[in-house]
């Protein structure tokens, strides 16, 4: 079973660090998700965002390409790693073998956080190749704080946990996700990243007023902020349905829903996700210079109020 730790809390707008990572990103921060076709642009046109992130189950192997441009990218510019595949949220354990290849990864570059999904994806075995949602119950909290331990005691660190995007809510939950969140955080100690696009999403999908989400997230353990692109659909009966697809334009709304959140949370790095339909390395940069815009201007406001 898990201990109780002494719970991570964000600091002037720095994250945990693994124990010999360098110095992390102070709160207006923007980075992007590195992709291998963006190599040339990130490596030969000047510095455009200040971190990347990588996936870690795309740099699982032992060498070759993908570690040759991963080892220069680390020498260059800060790097934090998100996980997809511990599903940390399964009934079952967690894979040993998988924990093992990230803990290599993470000596290996020695990032400046890691950070999971709060999600399962793995059953008897079998990968679903998807972050699928779980009930928040007592049951479920238990069983995730003890996987989040887990993992923070092989790899020596504190981690980050995102909020999901959801399409659907259980009917056993007798939580909301919000405090489902600050209960693993006080358990464990780890601290959360929030993703504004997921809020959106799950709002819209579920009739949830955004704002009010975001009133009463434990803003005090985040450490990362997460901003992304959507897809419209609709359901079976017509009503609006969004897809968390990172395959466009973080939204005008979610842009919205990330200045409000910067004014309970102030400054904290940011990441653009763009994962499918990956445009030119140009059109992901010029959303982490927005992103960076708005954390200067929330900086400045706080600067104000500190001395007035």
């Amino acid at each position: 079973m898990f201990e109780t730790t002494t719970p991570y809390r964000r600091d002037a707008g720095s994250l945990p660090a693994t124990k010999a990572a360098s110095p992390w990103l102070q709160g207006v921060s923007a980075g992007a998700g590195f992709k291998p076709e963006h190599a040339f642009d990130v490596f030969e046109f000047g510095r455009r965002v200040d971190f990347f992130e990588i996936h870690a189950e795309n740099y699982m192997g032992d060498g070759g390409p993908p570690h040759h441009l991963l080892g220069k990218l680390r020498a260059d510019y800060p790097v934090s790693i998100h996980g997809v595949g511990l599903s940390i949220g399964g009934a079952g354990p967690l894979d040993r073998s998988h924990l093992a290849r990230l803990k290599k990864l993470i000596d290996r570059y020695q990032p400046s956080v890691f950070s999971e999904h709060l999600a399962w994806s793995t059953h008897n075995g079998v990968f679903m190749n998807d972050l699928l949602p779980l009930p928040y119950n007592l049951e479920t909290l238990a069983r995730v704080a003890e996987h989040v331990h887990e993992v923070q005691e092989v790899l020596g660190t504190s981690i980050l946990l995102e909020n999901p995007s959801t399409y659907i809510a259980f009917a056993n939950s007798d939580m909301s996700e919000t405090d489902f969140l600050r209960e693993i955080a006080e358990r464990t100690g780890c601290g959360l990243l929030l993703d504004v696009n997921n809020v959106y999403v799950s709002a819209v999908n579920q009739g949830f007023t955004p704002d009010d989400y975001i009133d009463a997230f434990p803003m005090e353990y985040v450490g990362e902020i997460h901003l992304g692109g959507h897809s419209e659909d609709a359901d079976d009966f017509g009503a609006r349905l969004l897809i968390d697809s990172h395959g466009a334009e973080t939204a005008d709304a979610v842009w919205d829903l990330y200045r409000y959140a910067l004014g309970r949370s102030g400054p904290i790095p940011t990441l653009i996700e763009w994962d499918n339909d990956v445009p030119e390395f140009d059109v992901v940069a010029m959303q982490a210079s927005r992103a960076r815009s708005l954390l200067a201007i929330e900086a400045r406001r706080r600067n104000r109020i500190a001395v007035a």
